[in-house]
């Protein structure tokens, strides 16, 4: 699935422009739901620049979540591409997402980061959330790594621990709202992909055994997230709802990304940083905010840095990833 017959060049490093206002949210429909996504041929493009611009063939994908950008700084001889100058892709306008796709090599491991993930509060449609990976998939990427920024739902969470993400719930599928909505494209996969096995269960065992090694099991967990849309926190009552039905974290993003993912065939790993506590309770008075997402993010940086860069290689290696 990879293209062919590009005129590949040395990327050189990247710099990111400075701060401009916001831009201007194209989105496409005027629900949202957005029918008419890019087609193969317009993807292609796309991944085709990309390739021109670096010699790394990355095998692996990472999304870094709010606050988790630094997730990136550990990859070496890294070629740094600002969405802004990526032909059909969005742009990031949260402040922690850094904008910018960032190839290299991860203990000596091919791979591509997105310092910045869309959003469906942003305005985007969910199909151009998840513009990325089918771009990732057309590069060549095989293995997909989500993190994101999550509120703990279940009561044994604490702030700064780690969820492996074993299922999800697809609350915002449940309201008809689907990336995959709409005509379907079978080079990318087939019109009715299962989601049983989404997230992949080996890697899910390593992680759970990398996490022994590096003495930090007593921070990570395994549960079920789900994604609202956004961009306002929930109340105590959705909460609550949320909790009757099984969901251990909430956040905001990375289910229609792993449903893209597994719709190409791609092997999936995901991974919440529990960045507050869910209020459950009408008697508390604690508020959520975007400030602690970024402030635990960055608590958490160097153990964040460690564990996904040891996964990458050992999710290489059970690959047999070049």
């Amino acid at each position: 699935m990879a293209p062919t017959n590009t005129n590949t060049l040395n990327g050189s490093k990247g710099f990111s422009p400075a701060k401009k206002s916001l831009p201007e949210v194209d989105t496409e429909t005027s629900n949202g739901n957005g029918t008419n996504g890019y087609s193969y041929e317009t993807l292609l493009e796309t991944a085709n620049f990309l390739l021109s611009r670096t010699t790394v063939r990355p095998c692996i994908g990472v999304i870094c979540g709010s606050g988790m950008g630094s997730l990136a700084e550990n990859i070496d001889e890294a070629v740094c591409i600002p969405y802004e100058e990526i032909p059909n892709f969005p742009i990031s306008t949260v402040e922690g997402h850094h904008g910018k796709l960032v190839f290299g090599w991860l203990n000596g491991f091919p791979v591509v980061a997105m310092q910045g993930r869309f959003h469906y509060y942003e305005g985007y449609p969910l199909w151009k959330c998840c513009l990325p990976v089918r771009v990732m998939k057309l590069i060549g990427v095989k293995t997909l790594i989500a993190t994101n920024a999550a509120g703990g739902l279940n009561p044994n969470y604490k702030v700064g621990d780690l969820m492996i993400v074993k299922d999800h719930i697809n609350m915002m599928g449940f309201a008809g709202n689907n990336p995959l909505h709409g005509p379907n494209d079978e080079r990318f996969g087939p019109r009715f992909p299962p989601m049983n096995k989404a997230y992949n269960y080996k890697y899910r065992n390593i992680a759970k055994e990398l996490a022994k090694e590096l003495n930090i099991e007593n921070i990570v967990r395994e549960g079920v997230y789900t994604c609202l849309g956004g961009p306002n926190f929930e109340t105590v009552a959705e909460l609550n709802m949320l909790k009757m039905v099984g969901v251990d974290a909430v956040g905001m993003s990375t289910v229609h990304e792993v449903i893209i993912a597994r719709h190409c065939d791609m092997k999936v790993f995901a991974l919440s940083l529990i960045t507050n506590e869910c209020v459950t309770s009408y008697d508390k008075d604690d508020e959520a905010n975007h400030e602690e997402v970024l402030d635990v993010g960055r608590m958490r940086q160097d153990i964040l840095r460690k564990y996904v860069s040891k996964l990458v290689a050992k999710f290489a290696e059970i690959e047999n990833y070049p």
